[in-house]
């Protein structure tokens, strides 16, 4: 790549160089076009090779930018680890690794004798509870018109109690396994149950097989809901003091690195990690986007104070050693140099006469066309700048001099004129 790159360079540069001498000078009396110093004279088709752009000074928001990279993460609140409240033998799985799901479909179905001891046994206390609420409130009367012993109403009110007591908690686990207390009650006895999803998500493992028998810490089945998928970055300590909640992000996907995506930062760890010493920061993604899956991998770069002020497109500044510098245009070194130009031809009216004869010919011969774009000649004066924040492609400009407001700066391919009046210098040295 870098050796295309050179040619490429070599190709414009020599266009360039060619196209500023005057052929029409015979070998060995040739005499090439001096610009002022700090100046690069180009003529049209010299700007069109370059693709030459003019523009003036923009005023942007930069900001310091911190590089960044990290994982995609589903929140707790959108995952689930799923396991059966009740041990029992795999009977039929409903979903398929991948499956979309919404809270409350049914996942799988077990079965067990155990289900139906619990229905059985719900059953006999519902039906003993309405004797024992009679029976109790009888000796509750008996009582408080002093005919019926304490004793009895005593041990009525602890039957009843204790019964009801049994009651509702054989009541909740039918209902934690979804299964109707009002039907059991009814003599309706079901040997299977159903695990229900709690969440909408999407099935991310699943962990049984049809017939295996499961226990109540087994987890089954893995859900996560993606659509409250967000970014997960580790920060290291160096840049911790930048970070405030709300700032922006701009990052990539791993295996979508052309499709930039943005998120804004809603939460910020508290606790440095013992082995980066890095931060965990969390930003929600703004851009809605399908196909993203928690544990992918992501890099970016965090936007943090802002900055007004004044800016060019990298490509306008080039550097040389330690100093950074921009092109103009100037009118002014046009006048400078049409007066060198004359001076010049002072010295060389010998050789004036003989291109004049030159030309005289090329003309005749319908050689005019060659000079075509080598008018409208324009200069470019170089300027030393100081160069500060760099984002997204622009860099801060602060002016050693000051300028005119609307003065037009070269907005690409200062490189090339750099090269090109280095270039210049060097053959007139010689």
């Amino acid at each position: 790549m870098k050796t295309k790159i050179f040619i490429v360079f070599i190709g414009i540069v020599t266009i360039m160089s060619c196209n500023s001498k005057n052929t029409g000078v015979p070998e060995g009396e040739e005499h090439e076009e001096q610009s002022p110093e700090g100046v690069v004279m180009l003529n049209e088709k010299q700007r069109d090779a370059l693709n030459l752009k003019l523009g003036v000074f923009q005023m942007r928001n930069l900001t310091t930018v911190v590089k960044t990279n990290g994982q995609l993460e589903v929140p707790p609140s959108s995952t689930a680890n799923i396991t059966p409240i009740i041990g029992g033998n795999v009977k039929e799985i409903k979903v398929f690794h991948g499956d979309k799901v919404t809270k409350g479909q049914e996942l799988v179905v077990l079965e067990h004798p155990d289900y139906i001891v619990l229905q059985e046994n719900f059953a006999e206390i519902a039906n003993n509870l309405e004797y024992l609420e009679q029976e109790y409130l009888r000796q509750k009367e008996l009582f408080e018109n002093n005919v019926g012993s304490g004793q009895e109403y005593q041990l009525a009110k602890s039957e009843f109690n204790t019964a009801k007591a049994k009651y509702e908690g054989l009541k909740s686990r039918l209902q934690m396994v979804h299964l109707s207390p009002e039907e059991v009650k009814d003599g309706k006895i079901s040997s299977t149950i159903s695990i229900v999803s709690p969440i909408n998500g999407f099935v991310n493992d699943i962990n049984i097989k049809v017939g295996t028998y499961v226990d109540s810490k087994d987890i089954i089945f893995e859900i996560a809901d993606n659509n409250s998928i967000h970014a997960d970055f580790m920060i290291y300590e160096k840049d911790v003091h930048l970070l405030k909640e709300g700032q922006k992000v701009h990052f990539t996907v791993s295996n979508r690195p052309e499709e930039e995506l943005t998120g804004t930062v809603f939460a910020i760890g508290k606790e440095f990690e013992a082995s980066s010493r890095a931060l965990h920061i969390h930003a929600k993604i703004n851009d809605k986007t399908s196909n993203l899956i928690s544990g992918m991998y992501i890099s970016g770069h965090l936007h943090t104070d802002e900055k007004y002020t004044r800016t060019l497109p990298n490509d306008a500044i080039v550097t040389e050693g330690t100093k950074s510098f921009i092109f103009i245009l100037d009118n002014e070194a046009i006048g400078e140099h049409g007066r060198d130009e004359s001076e010049q031809a002072g010295h060389d009216e010998d050789d004036k006469s003989q291109l004049d004869e030159e030309n005289h010919k090329g003309h005749a011969h319908g050689d005019n066309d060659d000079n075509d774009g080598e008018e409208n000649i324009m200069a470019f004066r170089m300027i030393e700048v100081i160069t500060g924040l760099k984002d997204d492609g622009y860099t801060e400009i602060h002016l050693i001099n000051s300028l005119p407001e609307n003065t037009q700066v070269v907005m690409n391919a200062a490189y090339y004129l750099l090269a090109d009046m280095k270039k210049e210098e060097t053959e007139h040295e010689h």
